[in-house]
């Protein structure tokens, strides 16, 4: 029998899908609102700009471009930039064109780099001037910072600084060029603060109001190969055990000040797998002995249907987290699906958010969630 909590989140689910094809007084209109992804460069070869649908999105983003860790500024070699030329020309060319950015940094870069150009005048305004440069000279529509992430209190504020020099110089090139300026983002954490780990800080919100076109919050690793003594939700909308939710952190930055308008909510089209220790205990939670299938714990959302289908696996929704995950045998994959989803940009709206993006355009299968996403959003500006 249901206890009180499940019916509490069967009628948020009710409620949101309600929400969603009702349409909501007071939300960005369908040409402001963000329907974003993230290409990765290094799939090029299976996975070409010329494959994606851009009447799915409204942002795509090239990931991910790294500065010199000497001079701060972005030395394109000879074999990157035709890659950069095709990604913006492609998505120019397509039905309807989509708004490009490159991405700097990412998960993988670390934080060090960033910390040391934001730490001077000099090294911001030369990565500055460069980033500036790279976009005008390729065809981009604006920059993305993936700063993964600023460590300590020190580095928050000279990210303010750096976000208040950055808008200043946009508007400069933009009143010299006589173009529109270029558009600034940044991928952030989920959550306003940090506040696992030993040094607590938070974002700087005021000056990221003021100067970035808006922010996207990454709503997902919460859990993974990190951690593999238990399954977990790695982006669950809710958690009940811990603030590690994606409605705690989207909250988070409402409650700093952060307008609703600059708001974009991450989604994830990968899973993250576990192995289980005992395969007849295998909900979320479950003990976990290591990692499961797909590559380092983890498998895109096409390639965990393909895994579903092919092995039978029994996949369950789970109301509680607003979550799906499935298991055979040892195998367990926690993920989100088109239903996950569909409650999820539900709950964006409901929000009045920007808008959402994912991580990355090539893991879905045959457009399947990407499509689901922009249909809410196309019923929910329904006047």
């Amino acid at each position: 029998m249901a206890g009180l909590k499940d019916y509490y989140h069967l009628y948020v689910i009710f409620f949101l899908s309600i929400t969603a094809n009702c349409g909501m007084a007071g939300r960005p209109s369908s040409s402001q609102a963000v329907k974003g992804a993230y290409w990765p460069s290094w799939a090029a070869s299976t996975f070409p700009p010329s494959a994606i649908d851009t009447r799915l999105f409204t942002h795509l983003y090239y990931a991910f471009l790294v500065p010199s860790n000497v001079t701060f500024r972005f030395e394109v070699s000879s074999s990157e930039a035709p890659t950069l030329l095709n990604f913006t020309s492609t998505i120019r060319k397509k039905n309807p064109p989509a708004k490009t950015l490159f991405s700097v940094g990412g998960g993988g870069e670390g934080p060090a780099i960033f910390s040391r150009m934001a730490s001077s005048s000099s090294s911001r305004k030369s990565f500055i001037d460069s980033s500036i440069e790279v976009a005008r000279k390729y065809g981009f529509d604006g920059v993305d910072l993936d700063w993964e992430f600023p460590q300590d209190a020190k580095d928050m504020e000279n990210l303010g600084y750096l976000l208040d020099e950055w808008r200043a110089a946009v508007q400069k090139d933009a009143k010299v060029t006589g173009r529109s300026p270029l558009l600034l983002t940044a991928a952030t954490y989920f959550s306003v603060e940090f506040f696992l780990g030993p040094v607590v800080r938070s974002f700087p919100v005021a000056s990221i109001s003021k100067n970035l076109d808006f922010v996207n919050a990454m709503c997902y690793d919460y859990h993974g190969s990190w951690d593999t003594t238990a399954t977990g939700a790695h982006a669950a909308l809710f958690d009940p055990k811990s603030n590690v939710s994606t409605s705690y952190g989207l909250q988070s930055w409402i409650n700093a000040g952060l307008p609703r308008s600059k708001l974009v909510m991450g989604l994830p089209l990968y899973g993250r797998t576990w192995k289980l220790k005992d395969p007849k205990v295998n909900g979320i939670g479950a003990p976990g002995v290591g990692l499961g299938p797909g590559n380092d714990g983890t498998m895109t959302y096409s390639q965990v249907e393909t895994f579903n289908r092919e092995n039978n696996a029994t996949v369950v929704f789970d109301m509680e987290t607003v979550s799906t995950y499935s298991y055979v045998g040892t195998s367990w994959i926690g993920y989100d699906d088109v239903r996950s989803t569909t409650v999820k940009i539900g709950y964006a709206q409901a929000l009045k958010l920007r808008g959402y993006f994912f991580w990355a355009v090539n893991g879905d299968q045959a457009w399947k969630i990407s499509r689901q996403g922009k249909i809410n959003l196309q019923l929910n500006t329904i006047n």
